[in-house]
């Protein structure tokens, strides 16, 4: 079974590639002249940024919940809410791999949501941890829980307008939204300590 840790490994891994791409964009912008539009480099960057930290959340509720199973971890009530096909439950019963049997449940489940908005994030964390997440967070950020639900609210919504507005501005329906380096920078930076706080928060180390 993969660890807390591997999990932000990976987290960290992915926002890495993320800065190599705002480098590149960087790079150019000095090396092409204004003509050329490399908007849509940080506009890709926003969306992976956030996919980064929705597939690590995935990753520590799924991770959590396998070890809520084994004993590791004191069940919660949205751990025993979780919901189970017949099939499975049958499986975990009386079969011996039990742990994979539930494993791949929570990916098939978990395979159409989104961890990404403040409140579904905190619902994946009740699924193997009974903390107060958002204080929790903002007690490590040295934020108000409000505050940093905020920022991390106006990252996602930016991130939708990209994936499914095409970050079109639908009073202009000829111009898309503006995005700054520095601005995207600061998403970047955003997700990274909110990510960090989250294991913090969870005692994941």
């Amino acid at each position: 079974m993969q660890s807390m840790q591997s999990a932000l490994e990976a987290f960290d891994n992915s926002l890495t590639r993320v800065r190599h791409m705002h480098g590149l964009h960087n790079t150019l912008t000095v090396t092409l002249t204004s003509a050329v539009d490399l908007s849509d480099i940080l506009r890709a960057e926003i969306v992976m940024a956030v996919s980064a930290l929705d597939y690590y959340i995935h990753e520590i509720a799924r991770i959590g919940m396998l070890e809520c199973w084994a004993g590791k971890r004191a069940i919660t009530d949205a751990f025993k809410r979780f919901p189970l096909t017949l099939a499975a439950a049958q499986s975990l019963a009386h079969d011996a791999s039990a742990a994979t049997i539930l494993d791949n449940e929570i990916r098939a489940k978990h395979g159409y949501a989104s961890f990404q908005k403040p409140d579904k994030i905190a619902d994946a964390v009740r699924l193997f941890s009974s903390i107060s997440l958002w204080d929790d967070v903002g007690r490590h950020l040295g934020k108000s829980p409000q505050d940093v639900k905020a920022s991390l609210g106006l990252i996602i919504d930016r991130r939708n307008k990209i994936a499914h507005e095409a970050d079109v501005d639908p009073s202009f329906p000829d111009q898309l939204w503006p995005v700054s380096s520095s601005v995207v920078d600061r998403m970047i930076n955003d997700i990274e300590a909110i990510g960090h706080a989250v294991h913090a928060a969870c005692n994941l180390d």
